[in-house]
């Protein structure tokens, strides 16, 4: 008993020698140490080989090159999502994320909830006061948006100048303003080039389920081809793999999006228009691990990388050089703001 009692007294000791080295509260963050992230993805999950996956891209990065821990939660529906974000910020997470738009509202009201936890949201959808004005999220919260519209301008023009008709395509998901932005950018690009080319655009449609439904996604591109389209632009998550089963099909083109979707339709790919949410997740990261986090609004747009399309020798040959530098001209119009793309239809 007496031996019991002085392995117990050591115990005690080391406890408070601990307590003296690191005093309660002292963030993993402060000592330098890898901070722990909860991610939750967003309809479609894993392997939508789109911006769920270019998530978990980022987020393996931060594994690896900032020592980051690392817990993914992938939802069913509905309640699903909010309960796997208050998990995480229960467990005192340094950092939660939410992949996707659909977290808006959850997160919000989790960072007030929880104010020593750190948010972000990929697409988070800022609400407007009735001025017009960004209502800012709470301080403890970033929102990682993209300037969509910029990209689809780029991808839109390049239809225009290559699919050899005066009819482009495009299929949305869900028929929600995030996904209007595309449009809006991409029919800006094609004009700006063609303007006596029109662009068909319809979306598969008015709930999330728009955006893992590849049949539907076939149905309207093949819908679009047979109108005279030749190249259709997507931005419908996993229902664009019914387009791109459409373009194969027959044998026209078809312009993915978030990531490099050619790899889905080799040799059917025009190219696919990219958003950075593997550099956006993994830069939250390392601004929590390096105490530099700053709540509020954070827009990615051509001049910050944040968007583009993809150019390499996968697509190279459908691409003339002629096009490409029209194409690059208009790029560095928009950065020097010489092109102001809308984002609204």
């Amino acid at each position: 008993m007496r031996k019991l009692f002085t392995v117990l007294g050591v115990l005690v000791a080391l406890h408070l020698i601990l307590l003296l080295v690191e005093p309660a509260g002292a963030s993993k963050v402060a000592t330098g140490e890898g901070v722990d992230v909860g991610i939750v993805f967003d309809v479609g999950g894993r392997g939508d080989k789109s911006f769920n996956d270019g998530a978990f891209i980022g987020a393996e990065r931060a594994q690896r090159e900032l020592g980051a821990r690392v817990r993914f939660i992938e939802p069913g529906e509905g309640s699903d999502r909010e309960a796997g974000l208050r998990l995480l910020a229960a467990e005192g997470m340094d950092l939660v994320i939410g992949v996707g738009f659909i977290f808006t509202d959850d997160l919000a009201l989790l960072a007030r909830e929880y104010p020593n936890v750190k948010f972000a949201g990929v697409d988070y959808a800022v609400a407007l006061d009735s001025a017009g004005n960004a209502i800012q999220p709470p301080s403890n919260l970033v929102a990682l948006k993209f300037r969509e519209e910029q990209g689809s301008f780029l991808v839109g023009a390049l239809a225009a100048l290559v699919g050899k008709s005066k009819k482009l395509g495009f299929v949305g998901g869900m028929d929600i303003p995030l996904i209007h932005k595309f449009e809006a950018g991409y029919r800006a690009g094609a004009t700006a080039v063609c303007p006596d080319c029109t662009v068909i655009a319809q979306y598969a449609g008015a709930t999330p389920e728009a955006f893992k439904n590849p049949g539907r996604g076939q149905e309207l591109a093949l819908s679009q081809y047979q109108q005279g389209v030749n190249v259709i632009f997507h931005a419908s998550g996993s229902t664009g793999l019914g387009v791109f089963e459409a373009a194969r099909r027959q044998r026209r083109l078809a312009i993915g999006v978030d990531a490099d979707q050619y790899s889905e339709a080799p040799g059917y790919i025009l190219t696919s228009m990219v958003k950075g949410v593997d550099q956006a997740v993994y830069g939250a990261i390392e601004d929590v691990r390096a105490q530099r986090f700053e709540g509020g609004i954070r827009q990615l747009g051509l001049a910050e990388e944040g968007v583009n399309f993809i150019d390499d020798a996968n697509n190279r040959s459908l691409i003339p050089d002629s096009v490409r530098t029209r194409i690059e001209a208009l790029r560095q119009d928009i950065i020097a703001g010489k092109i102001v793309v809308p984002a609204t239809r």
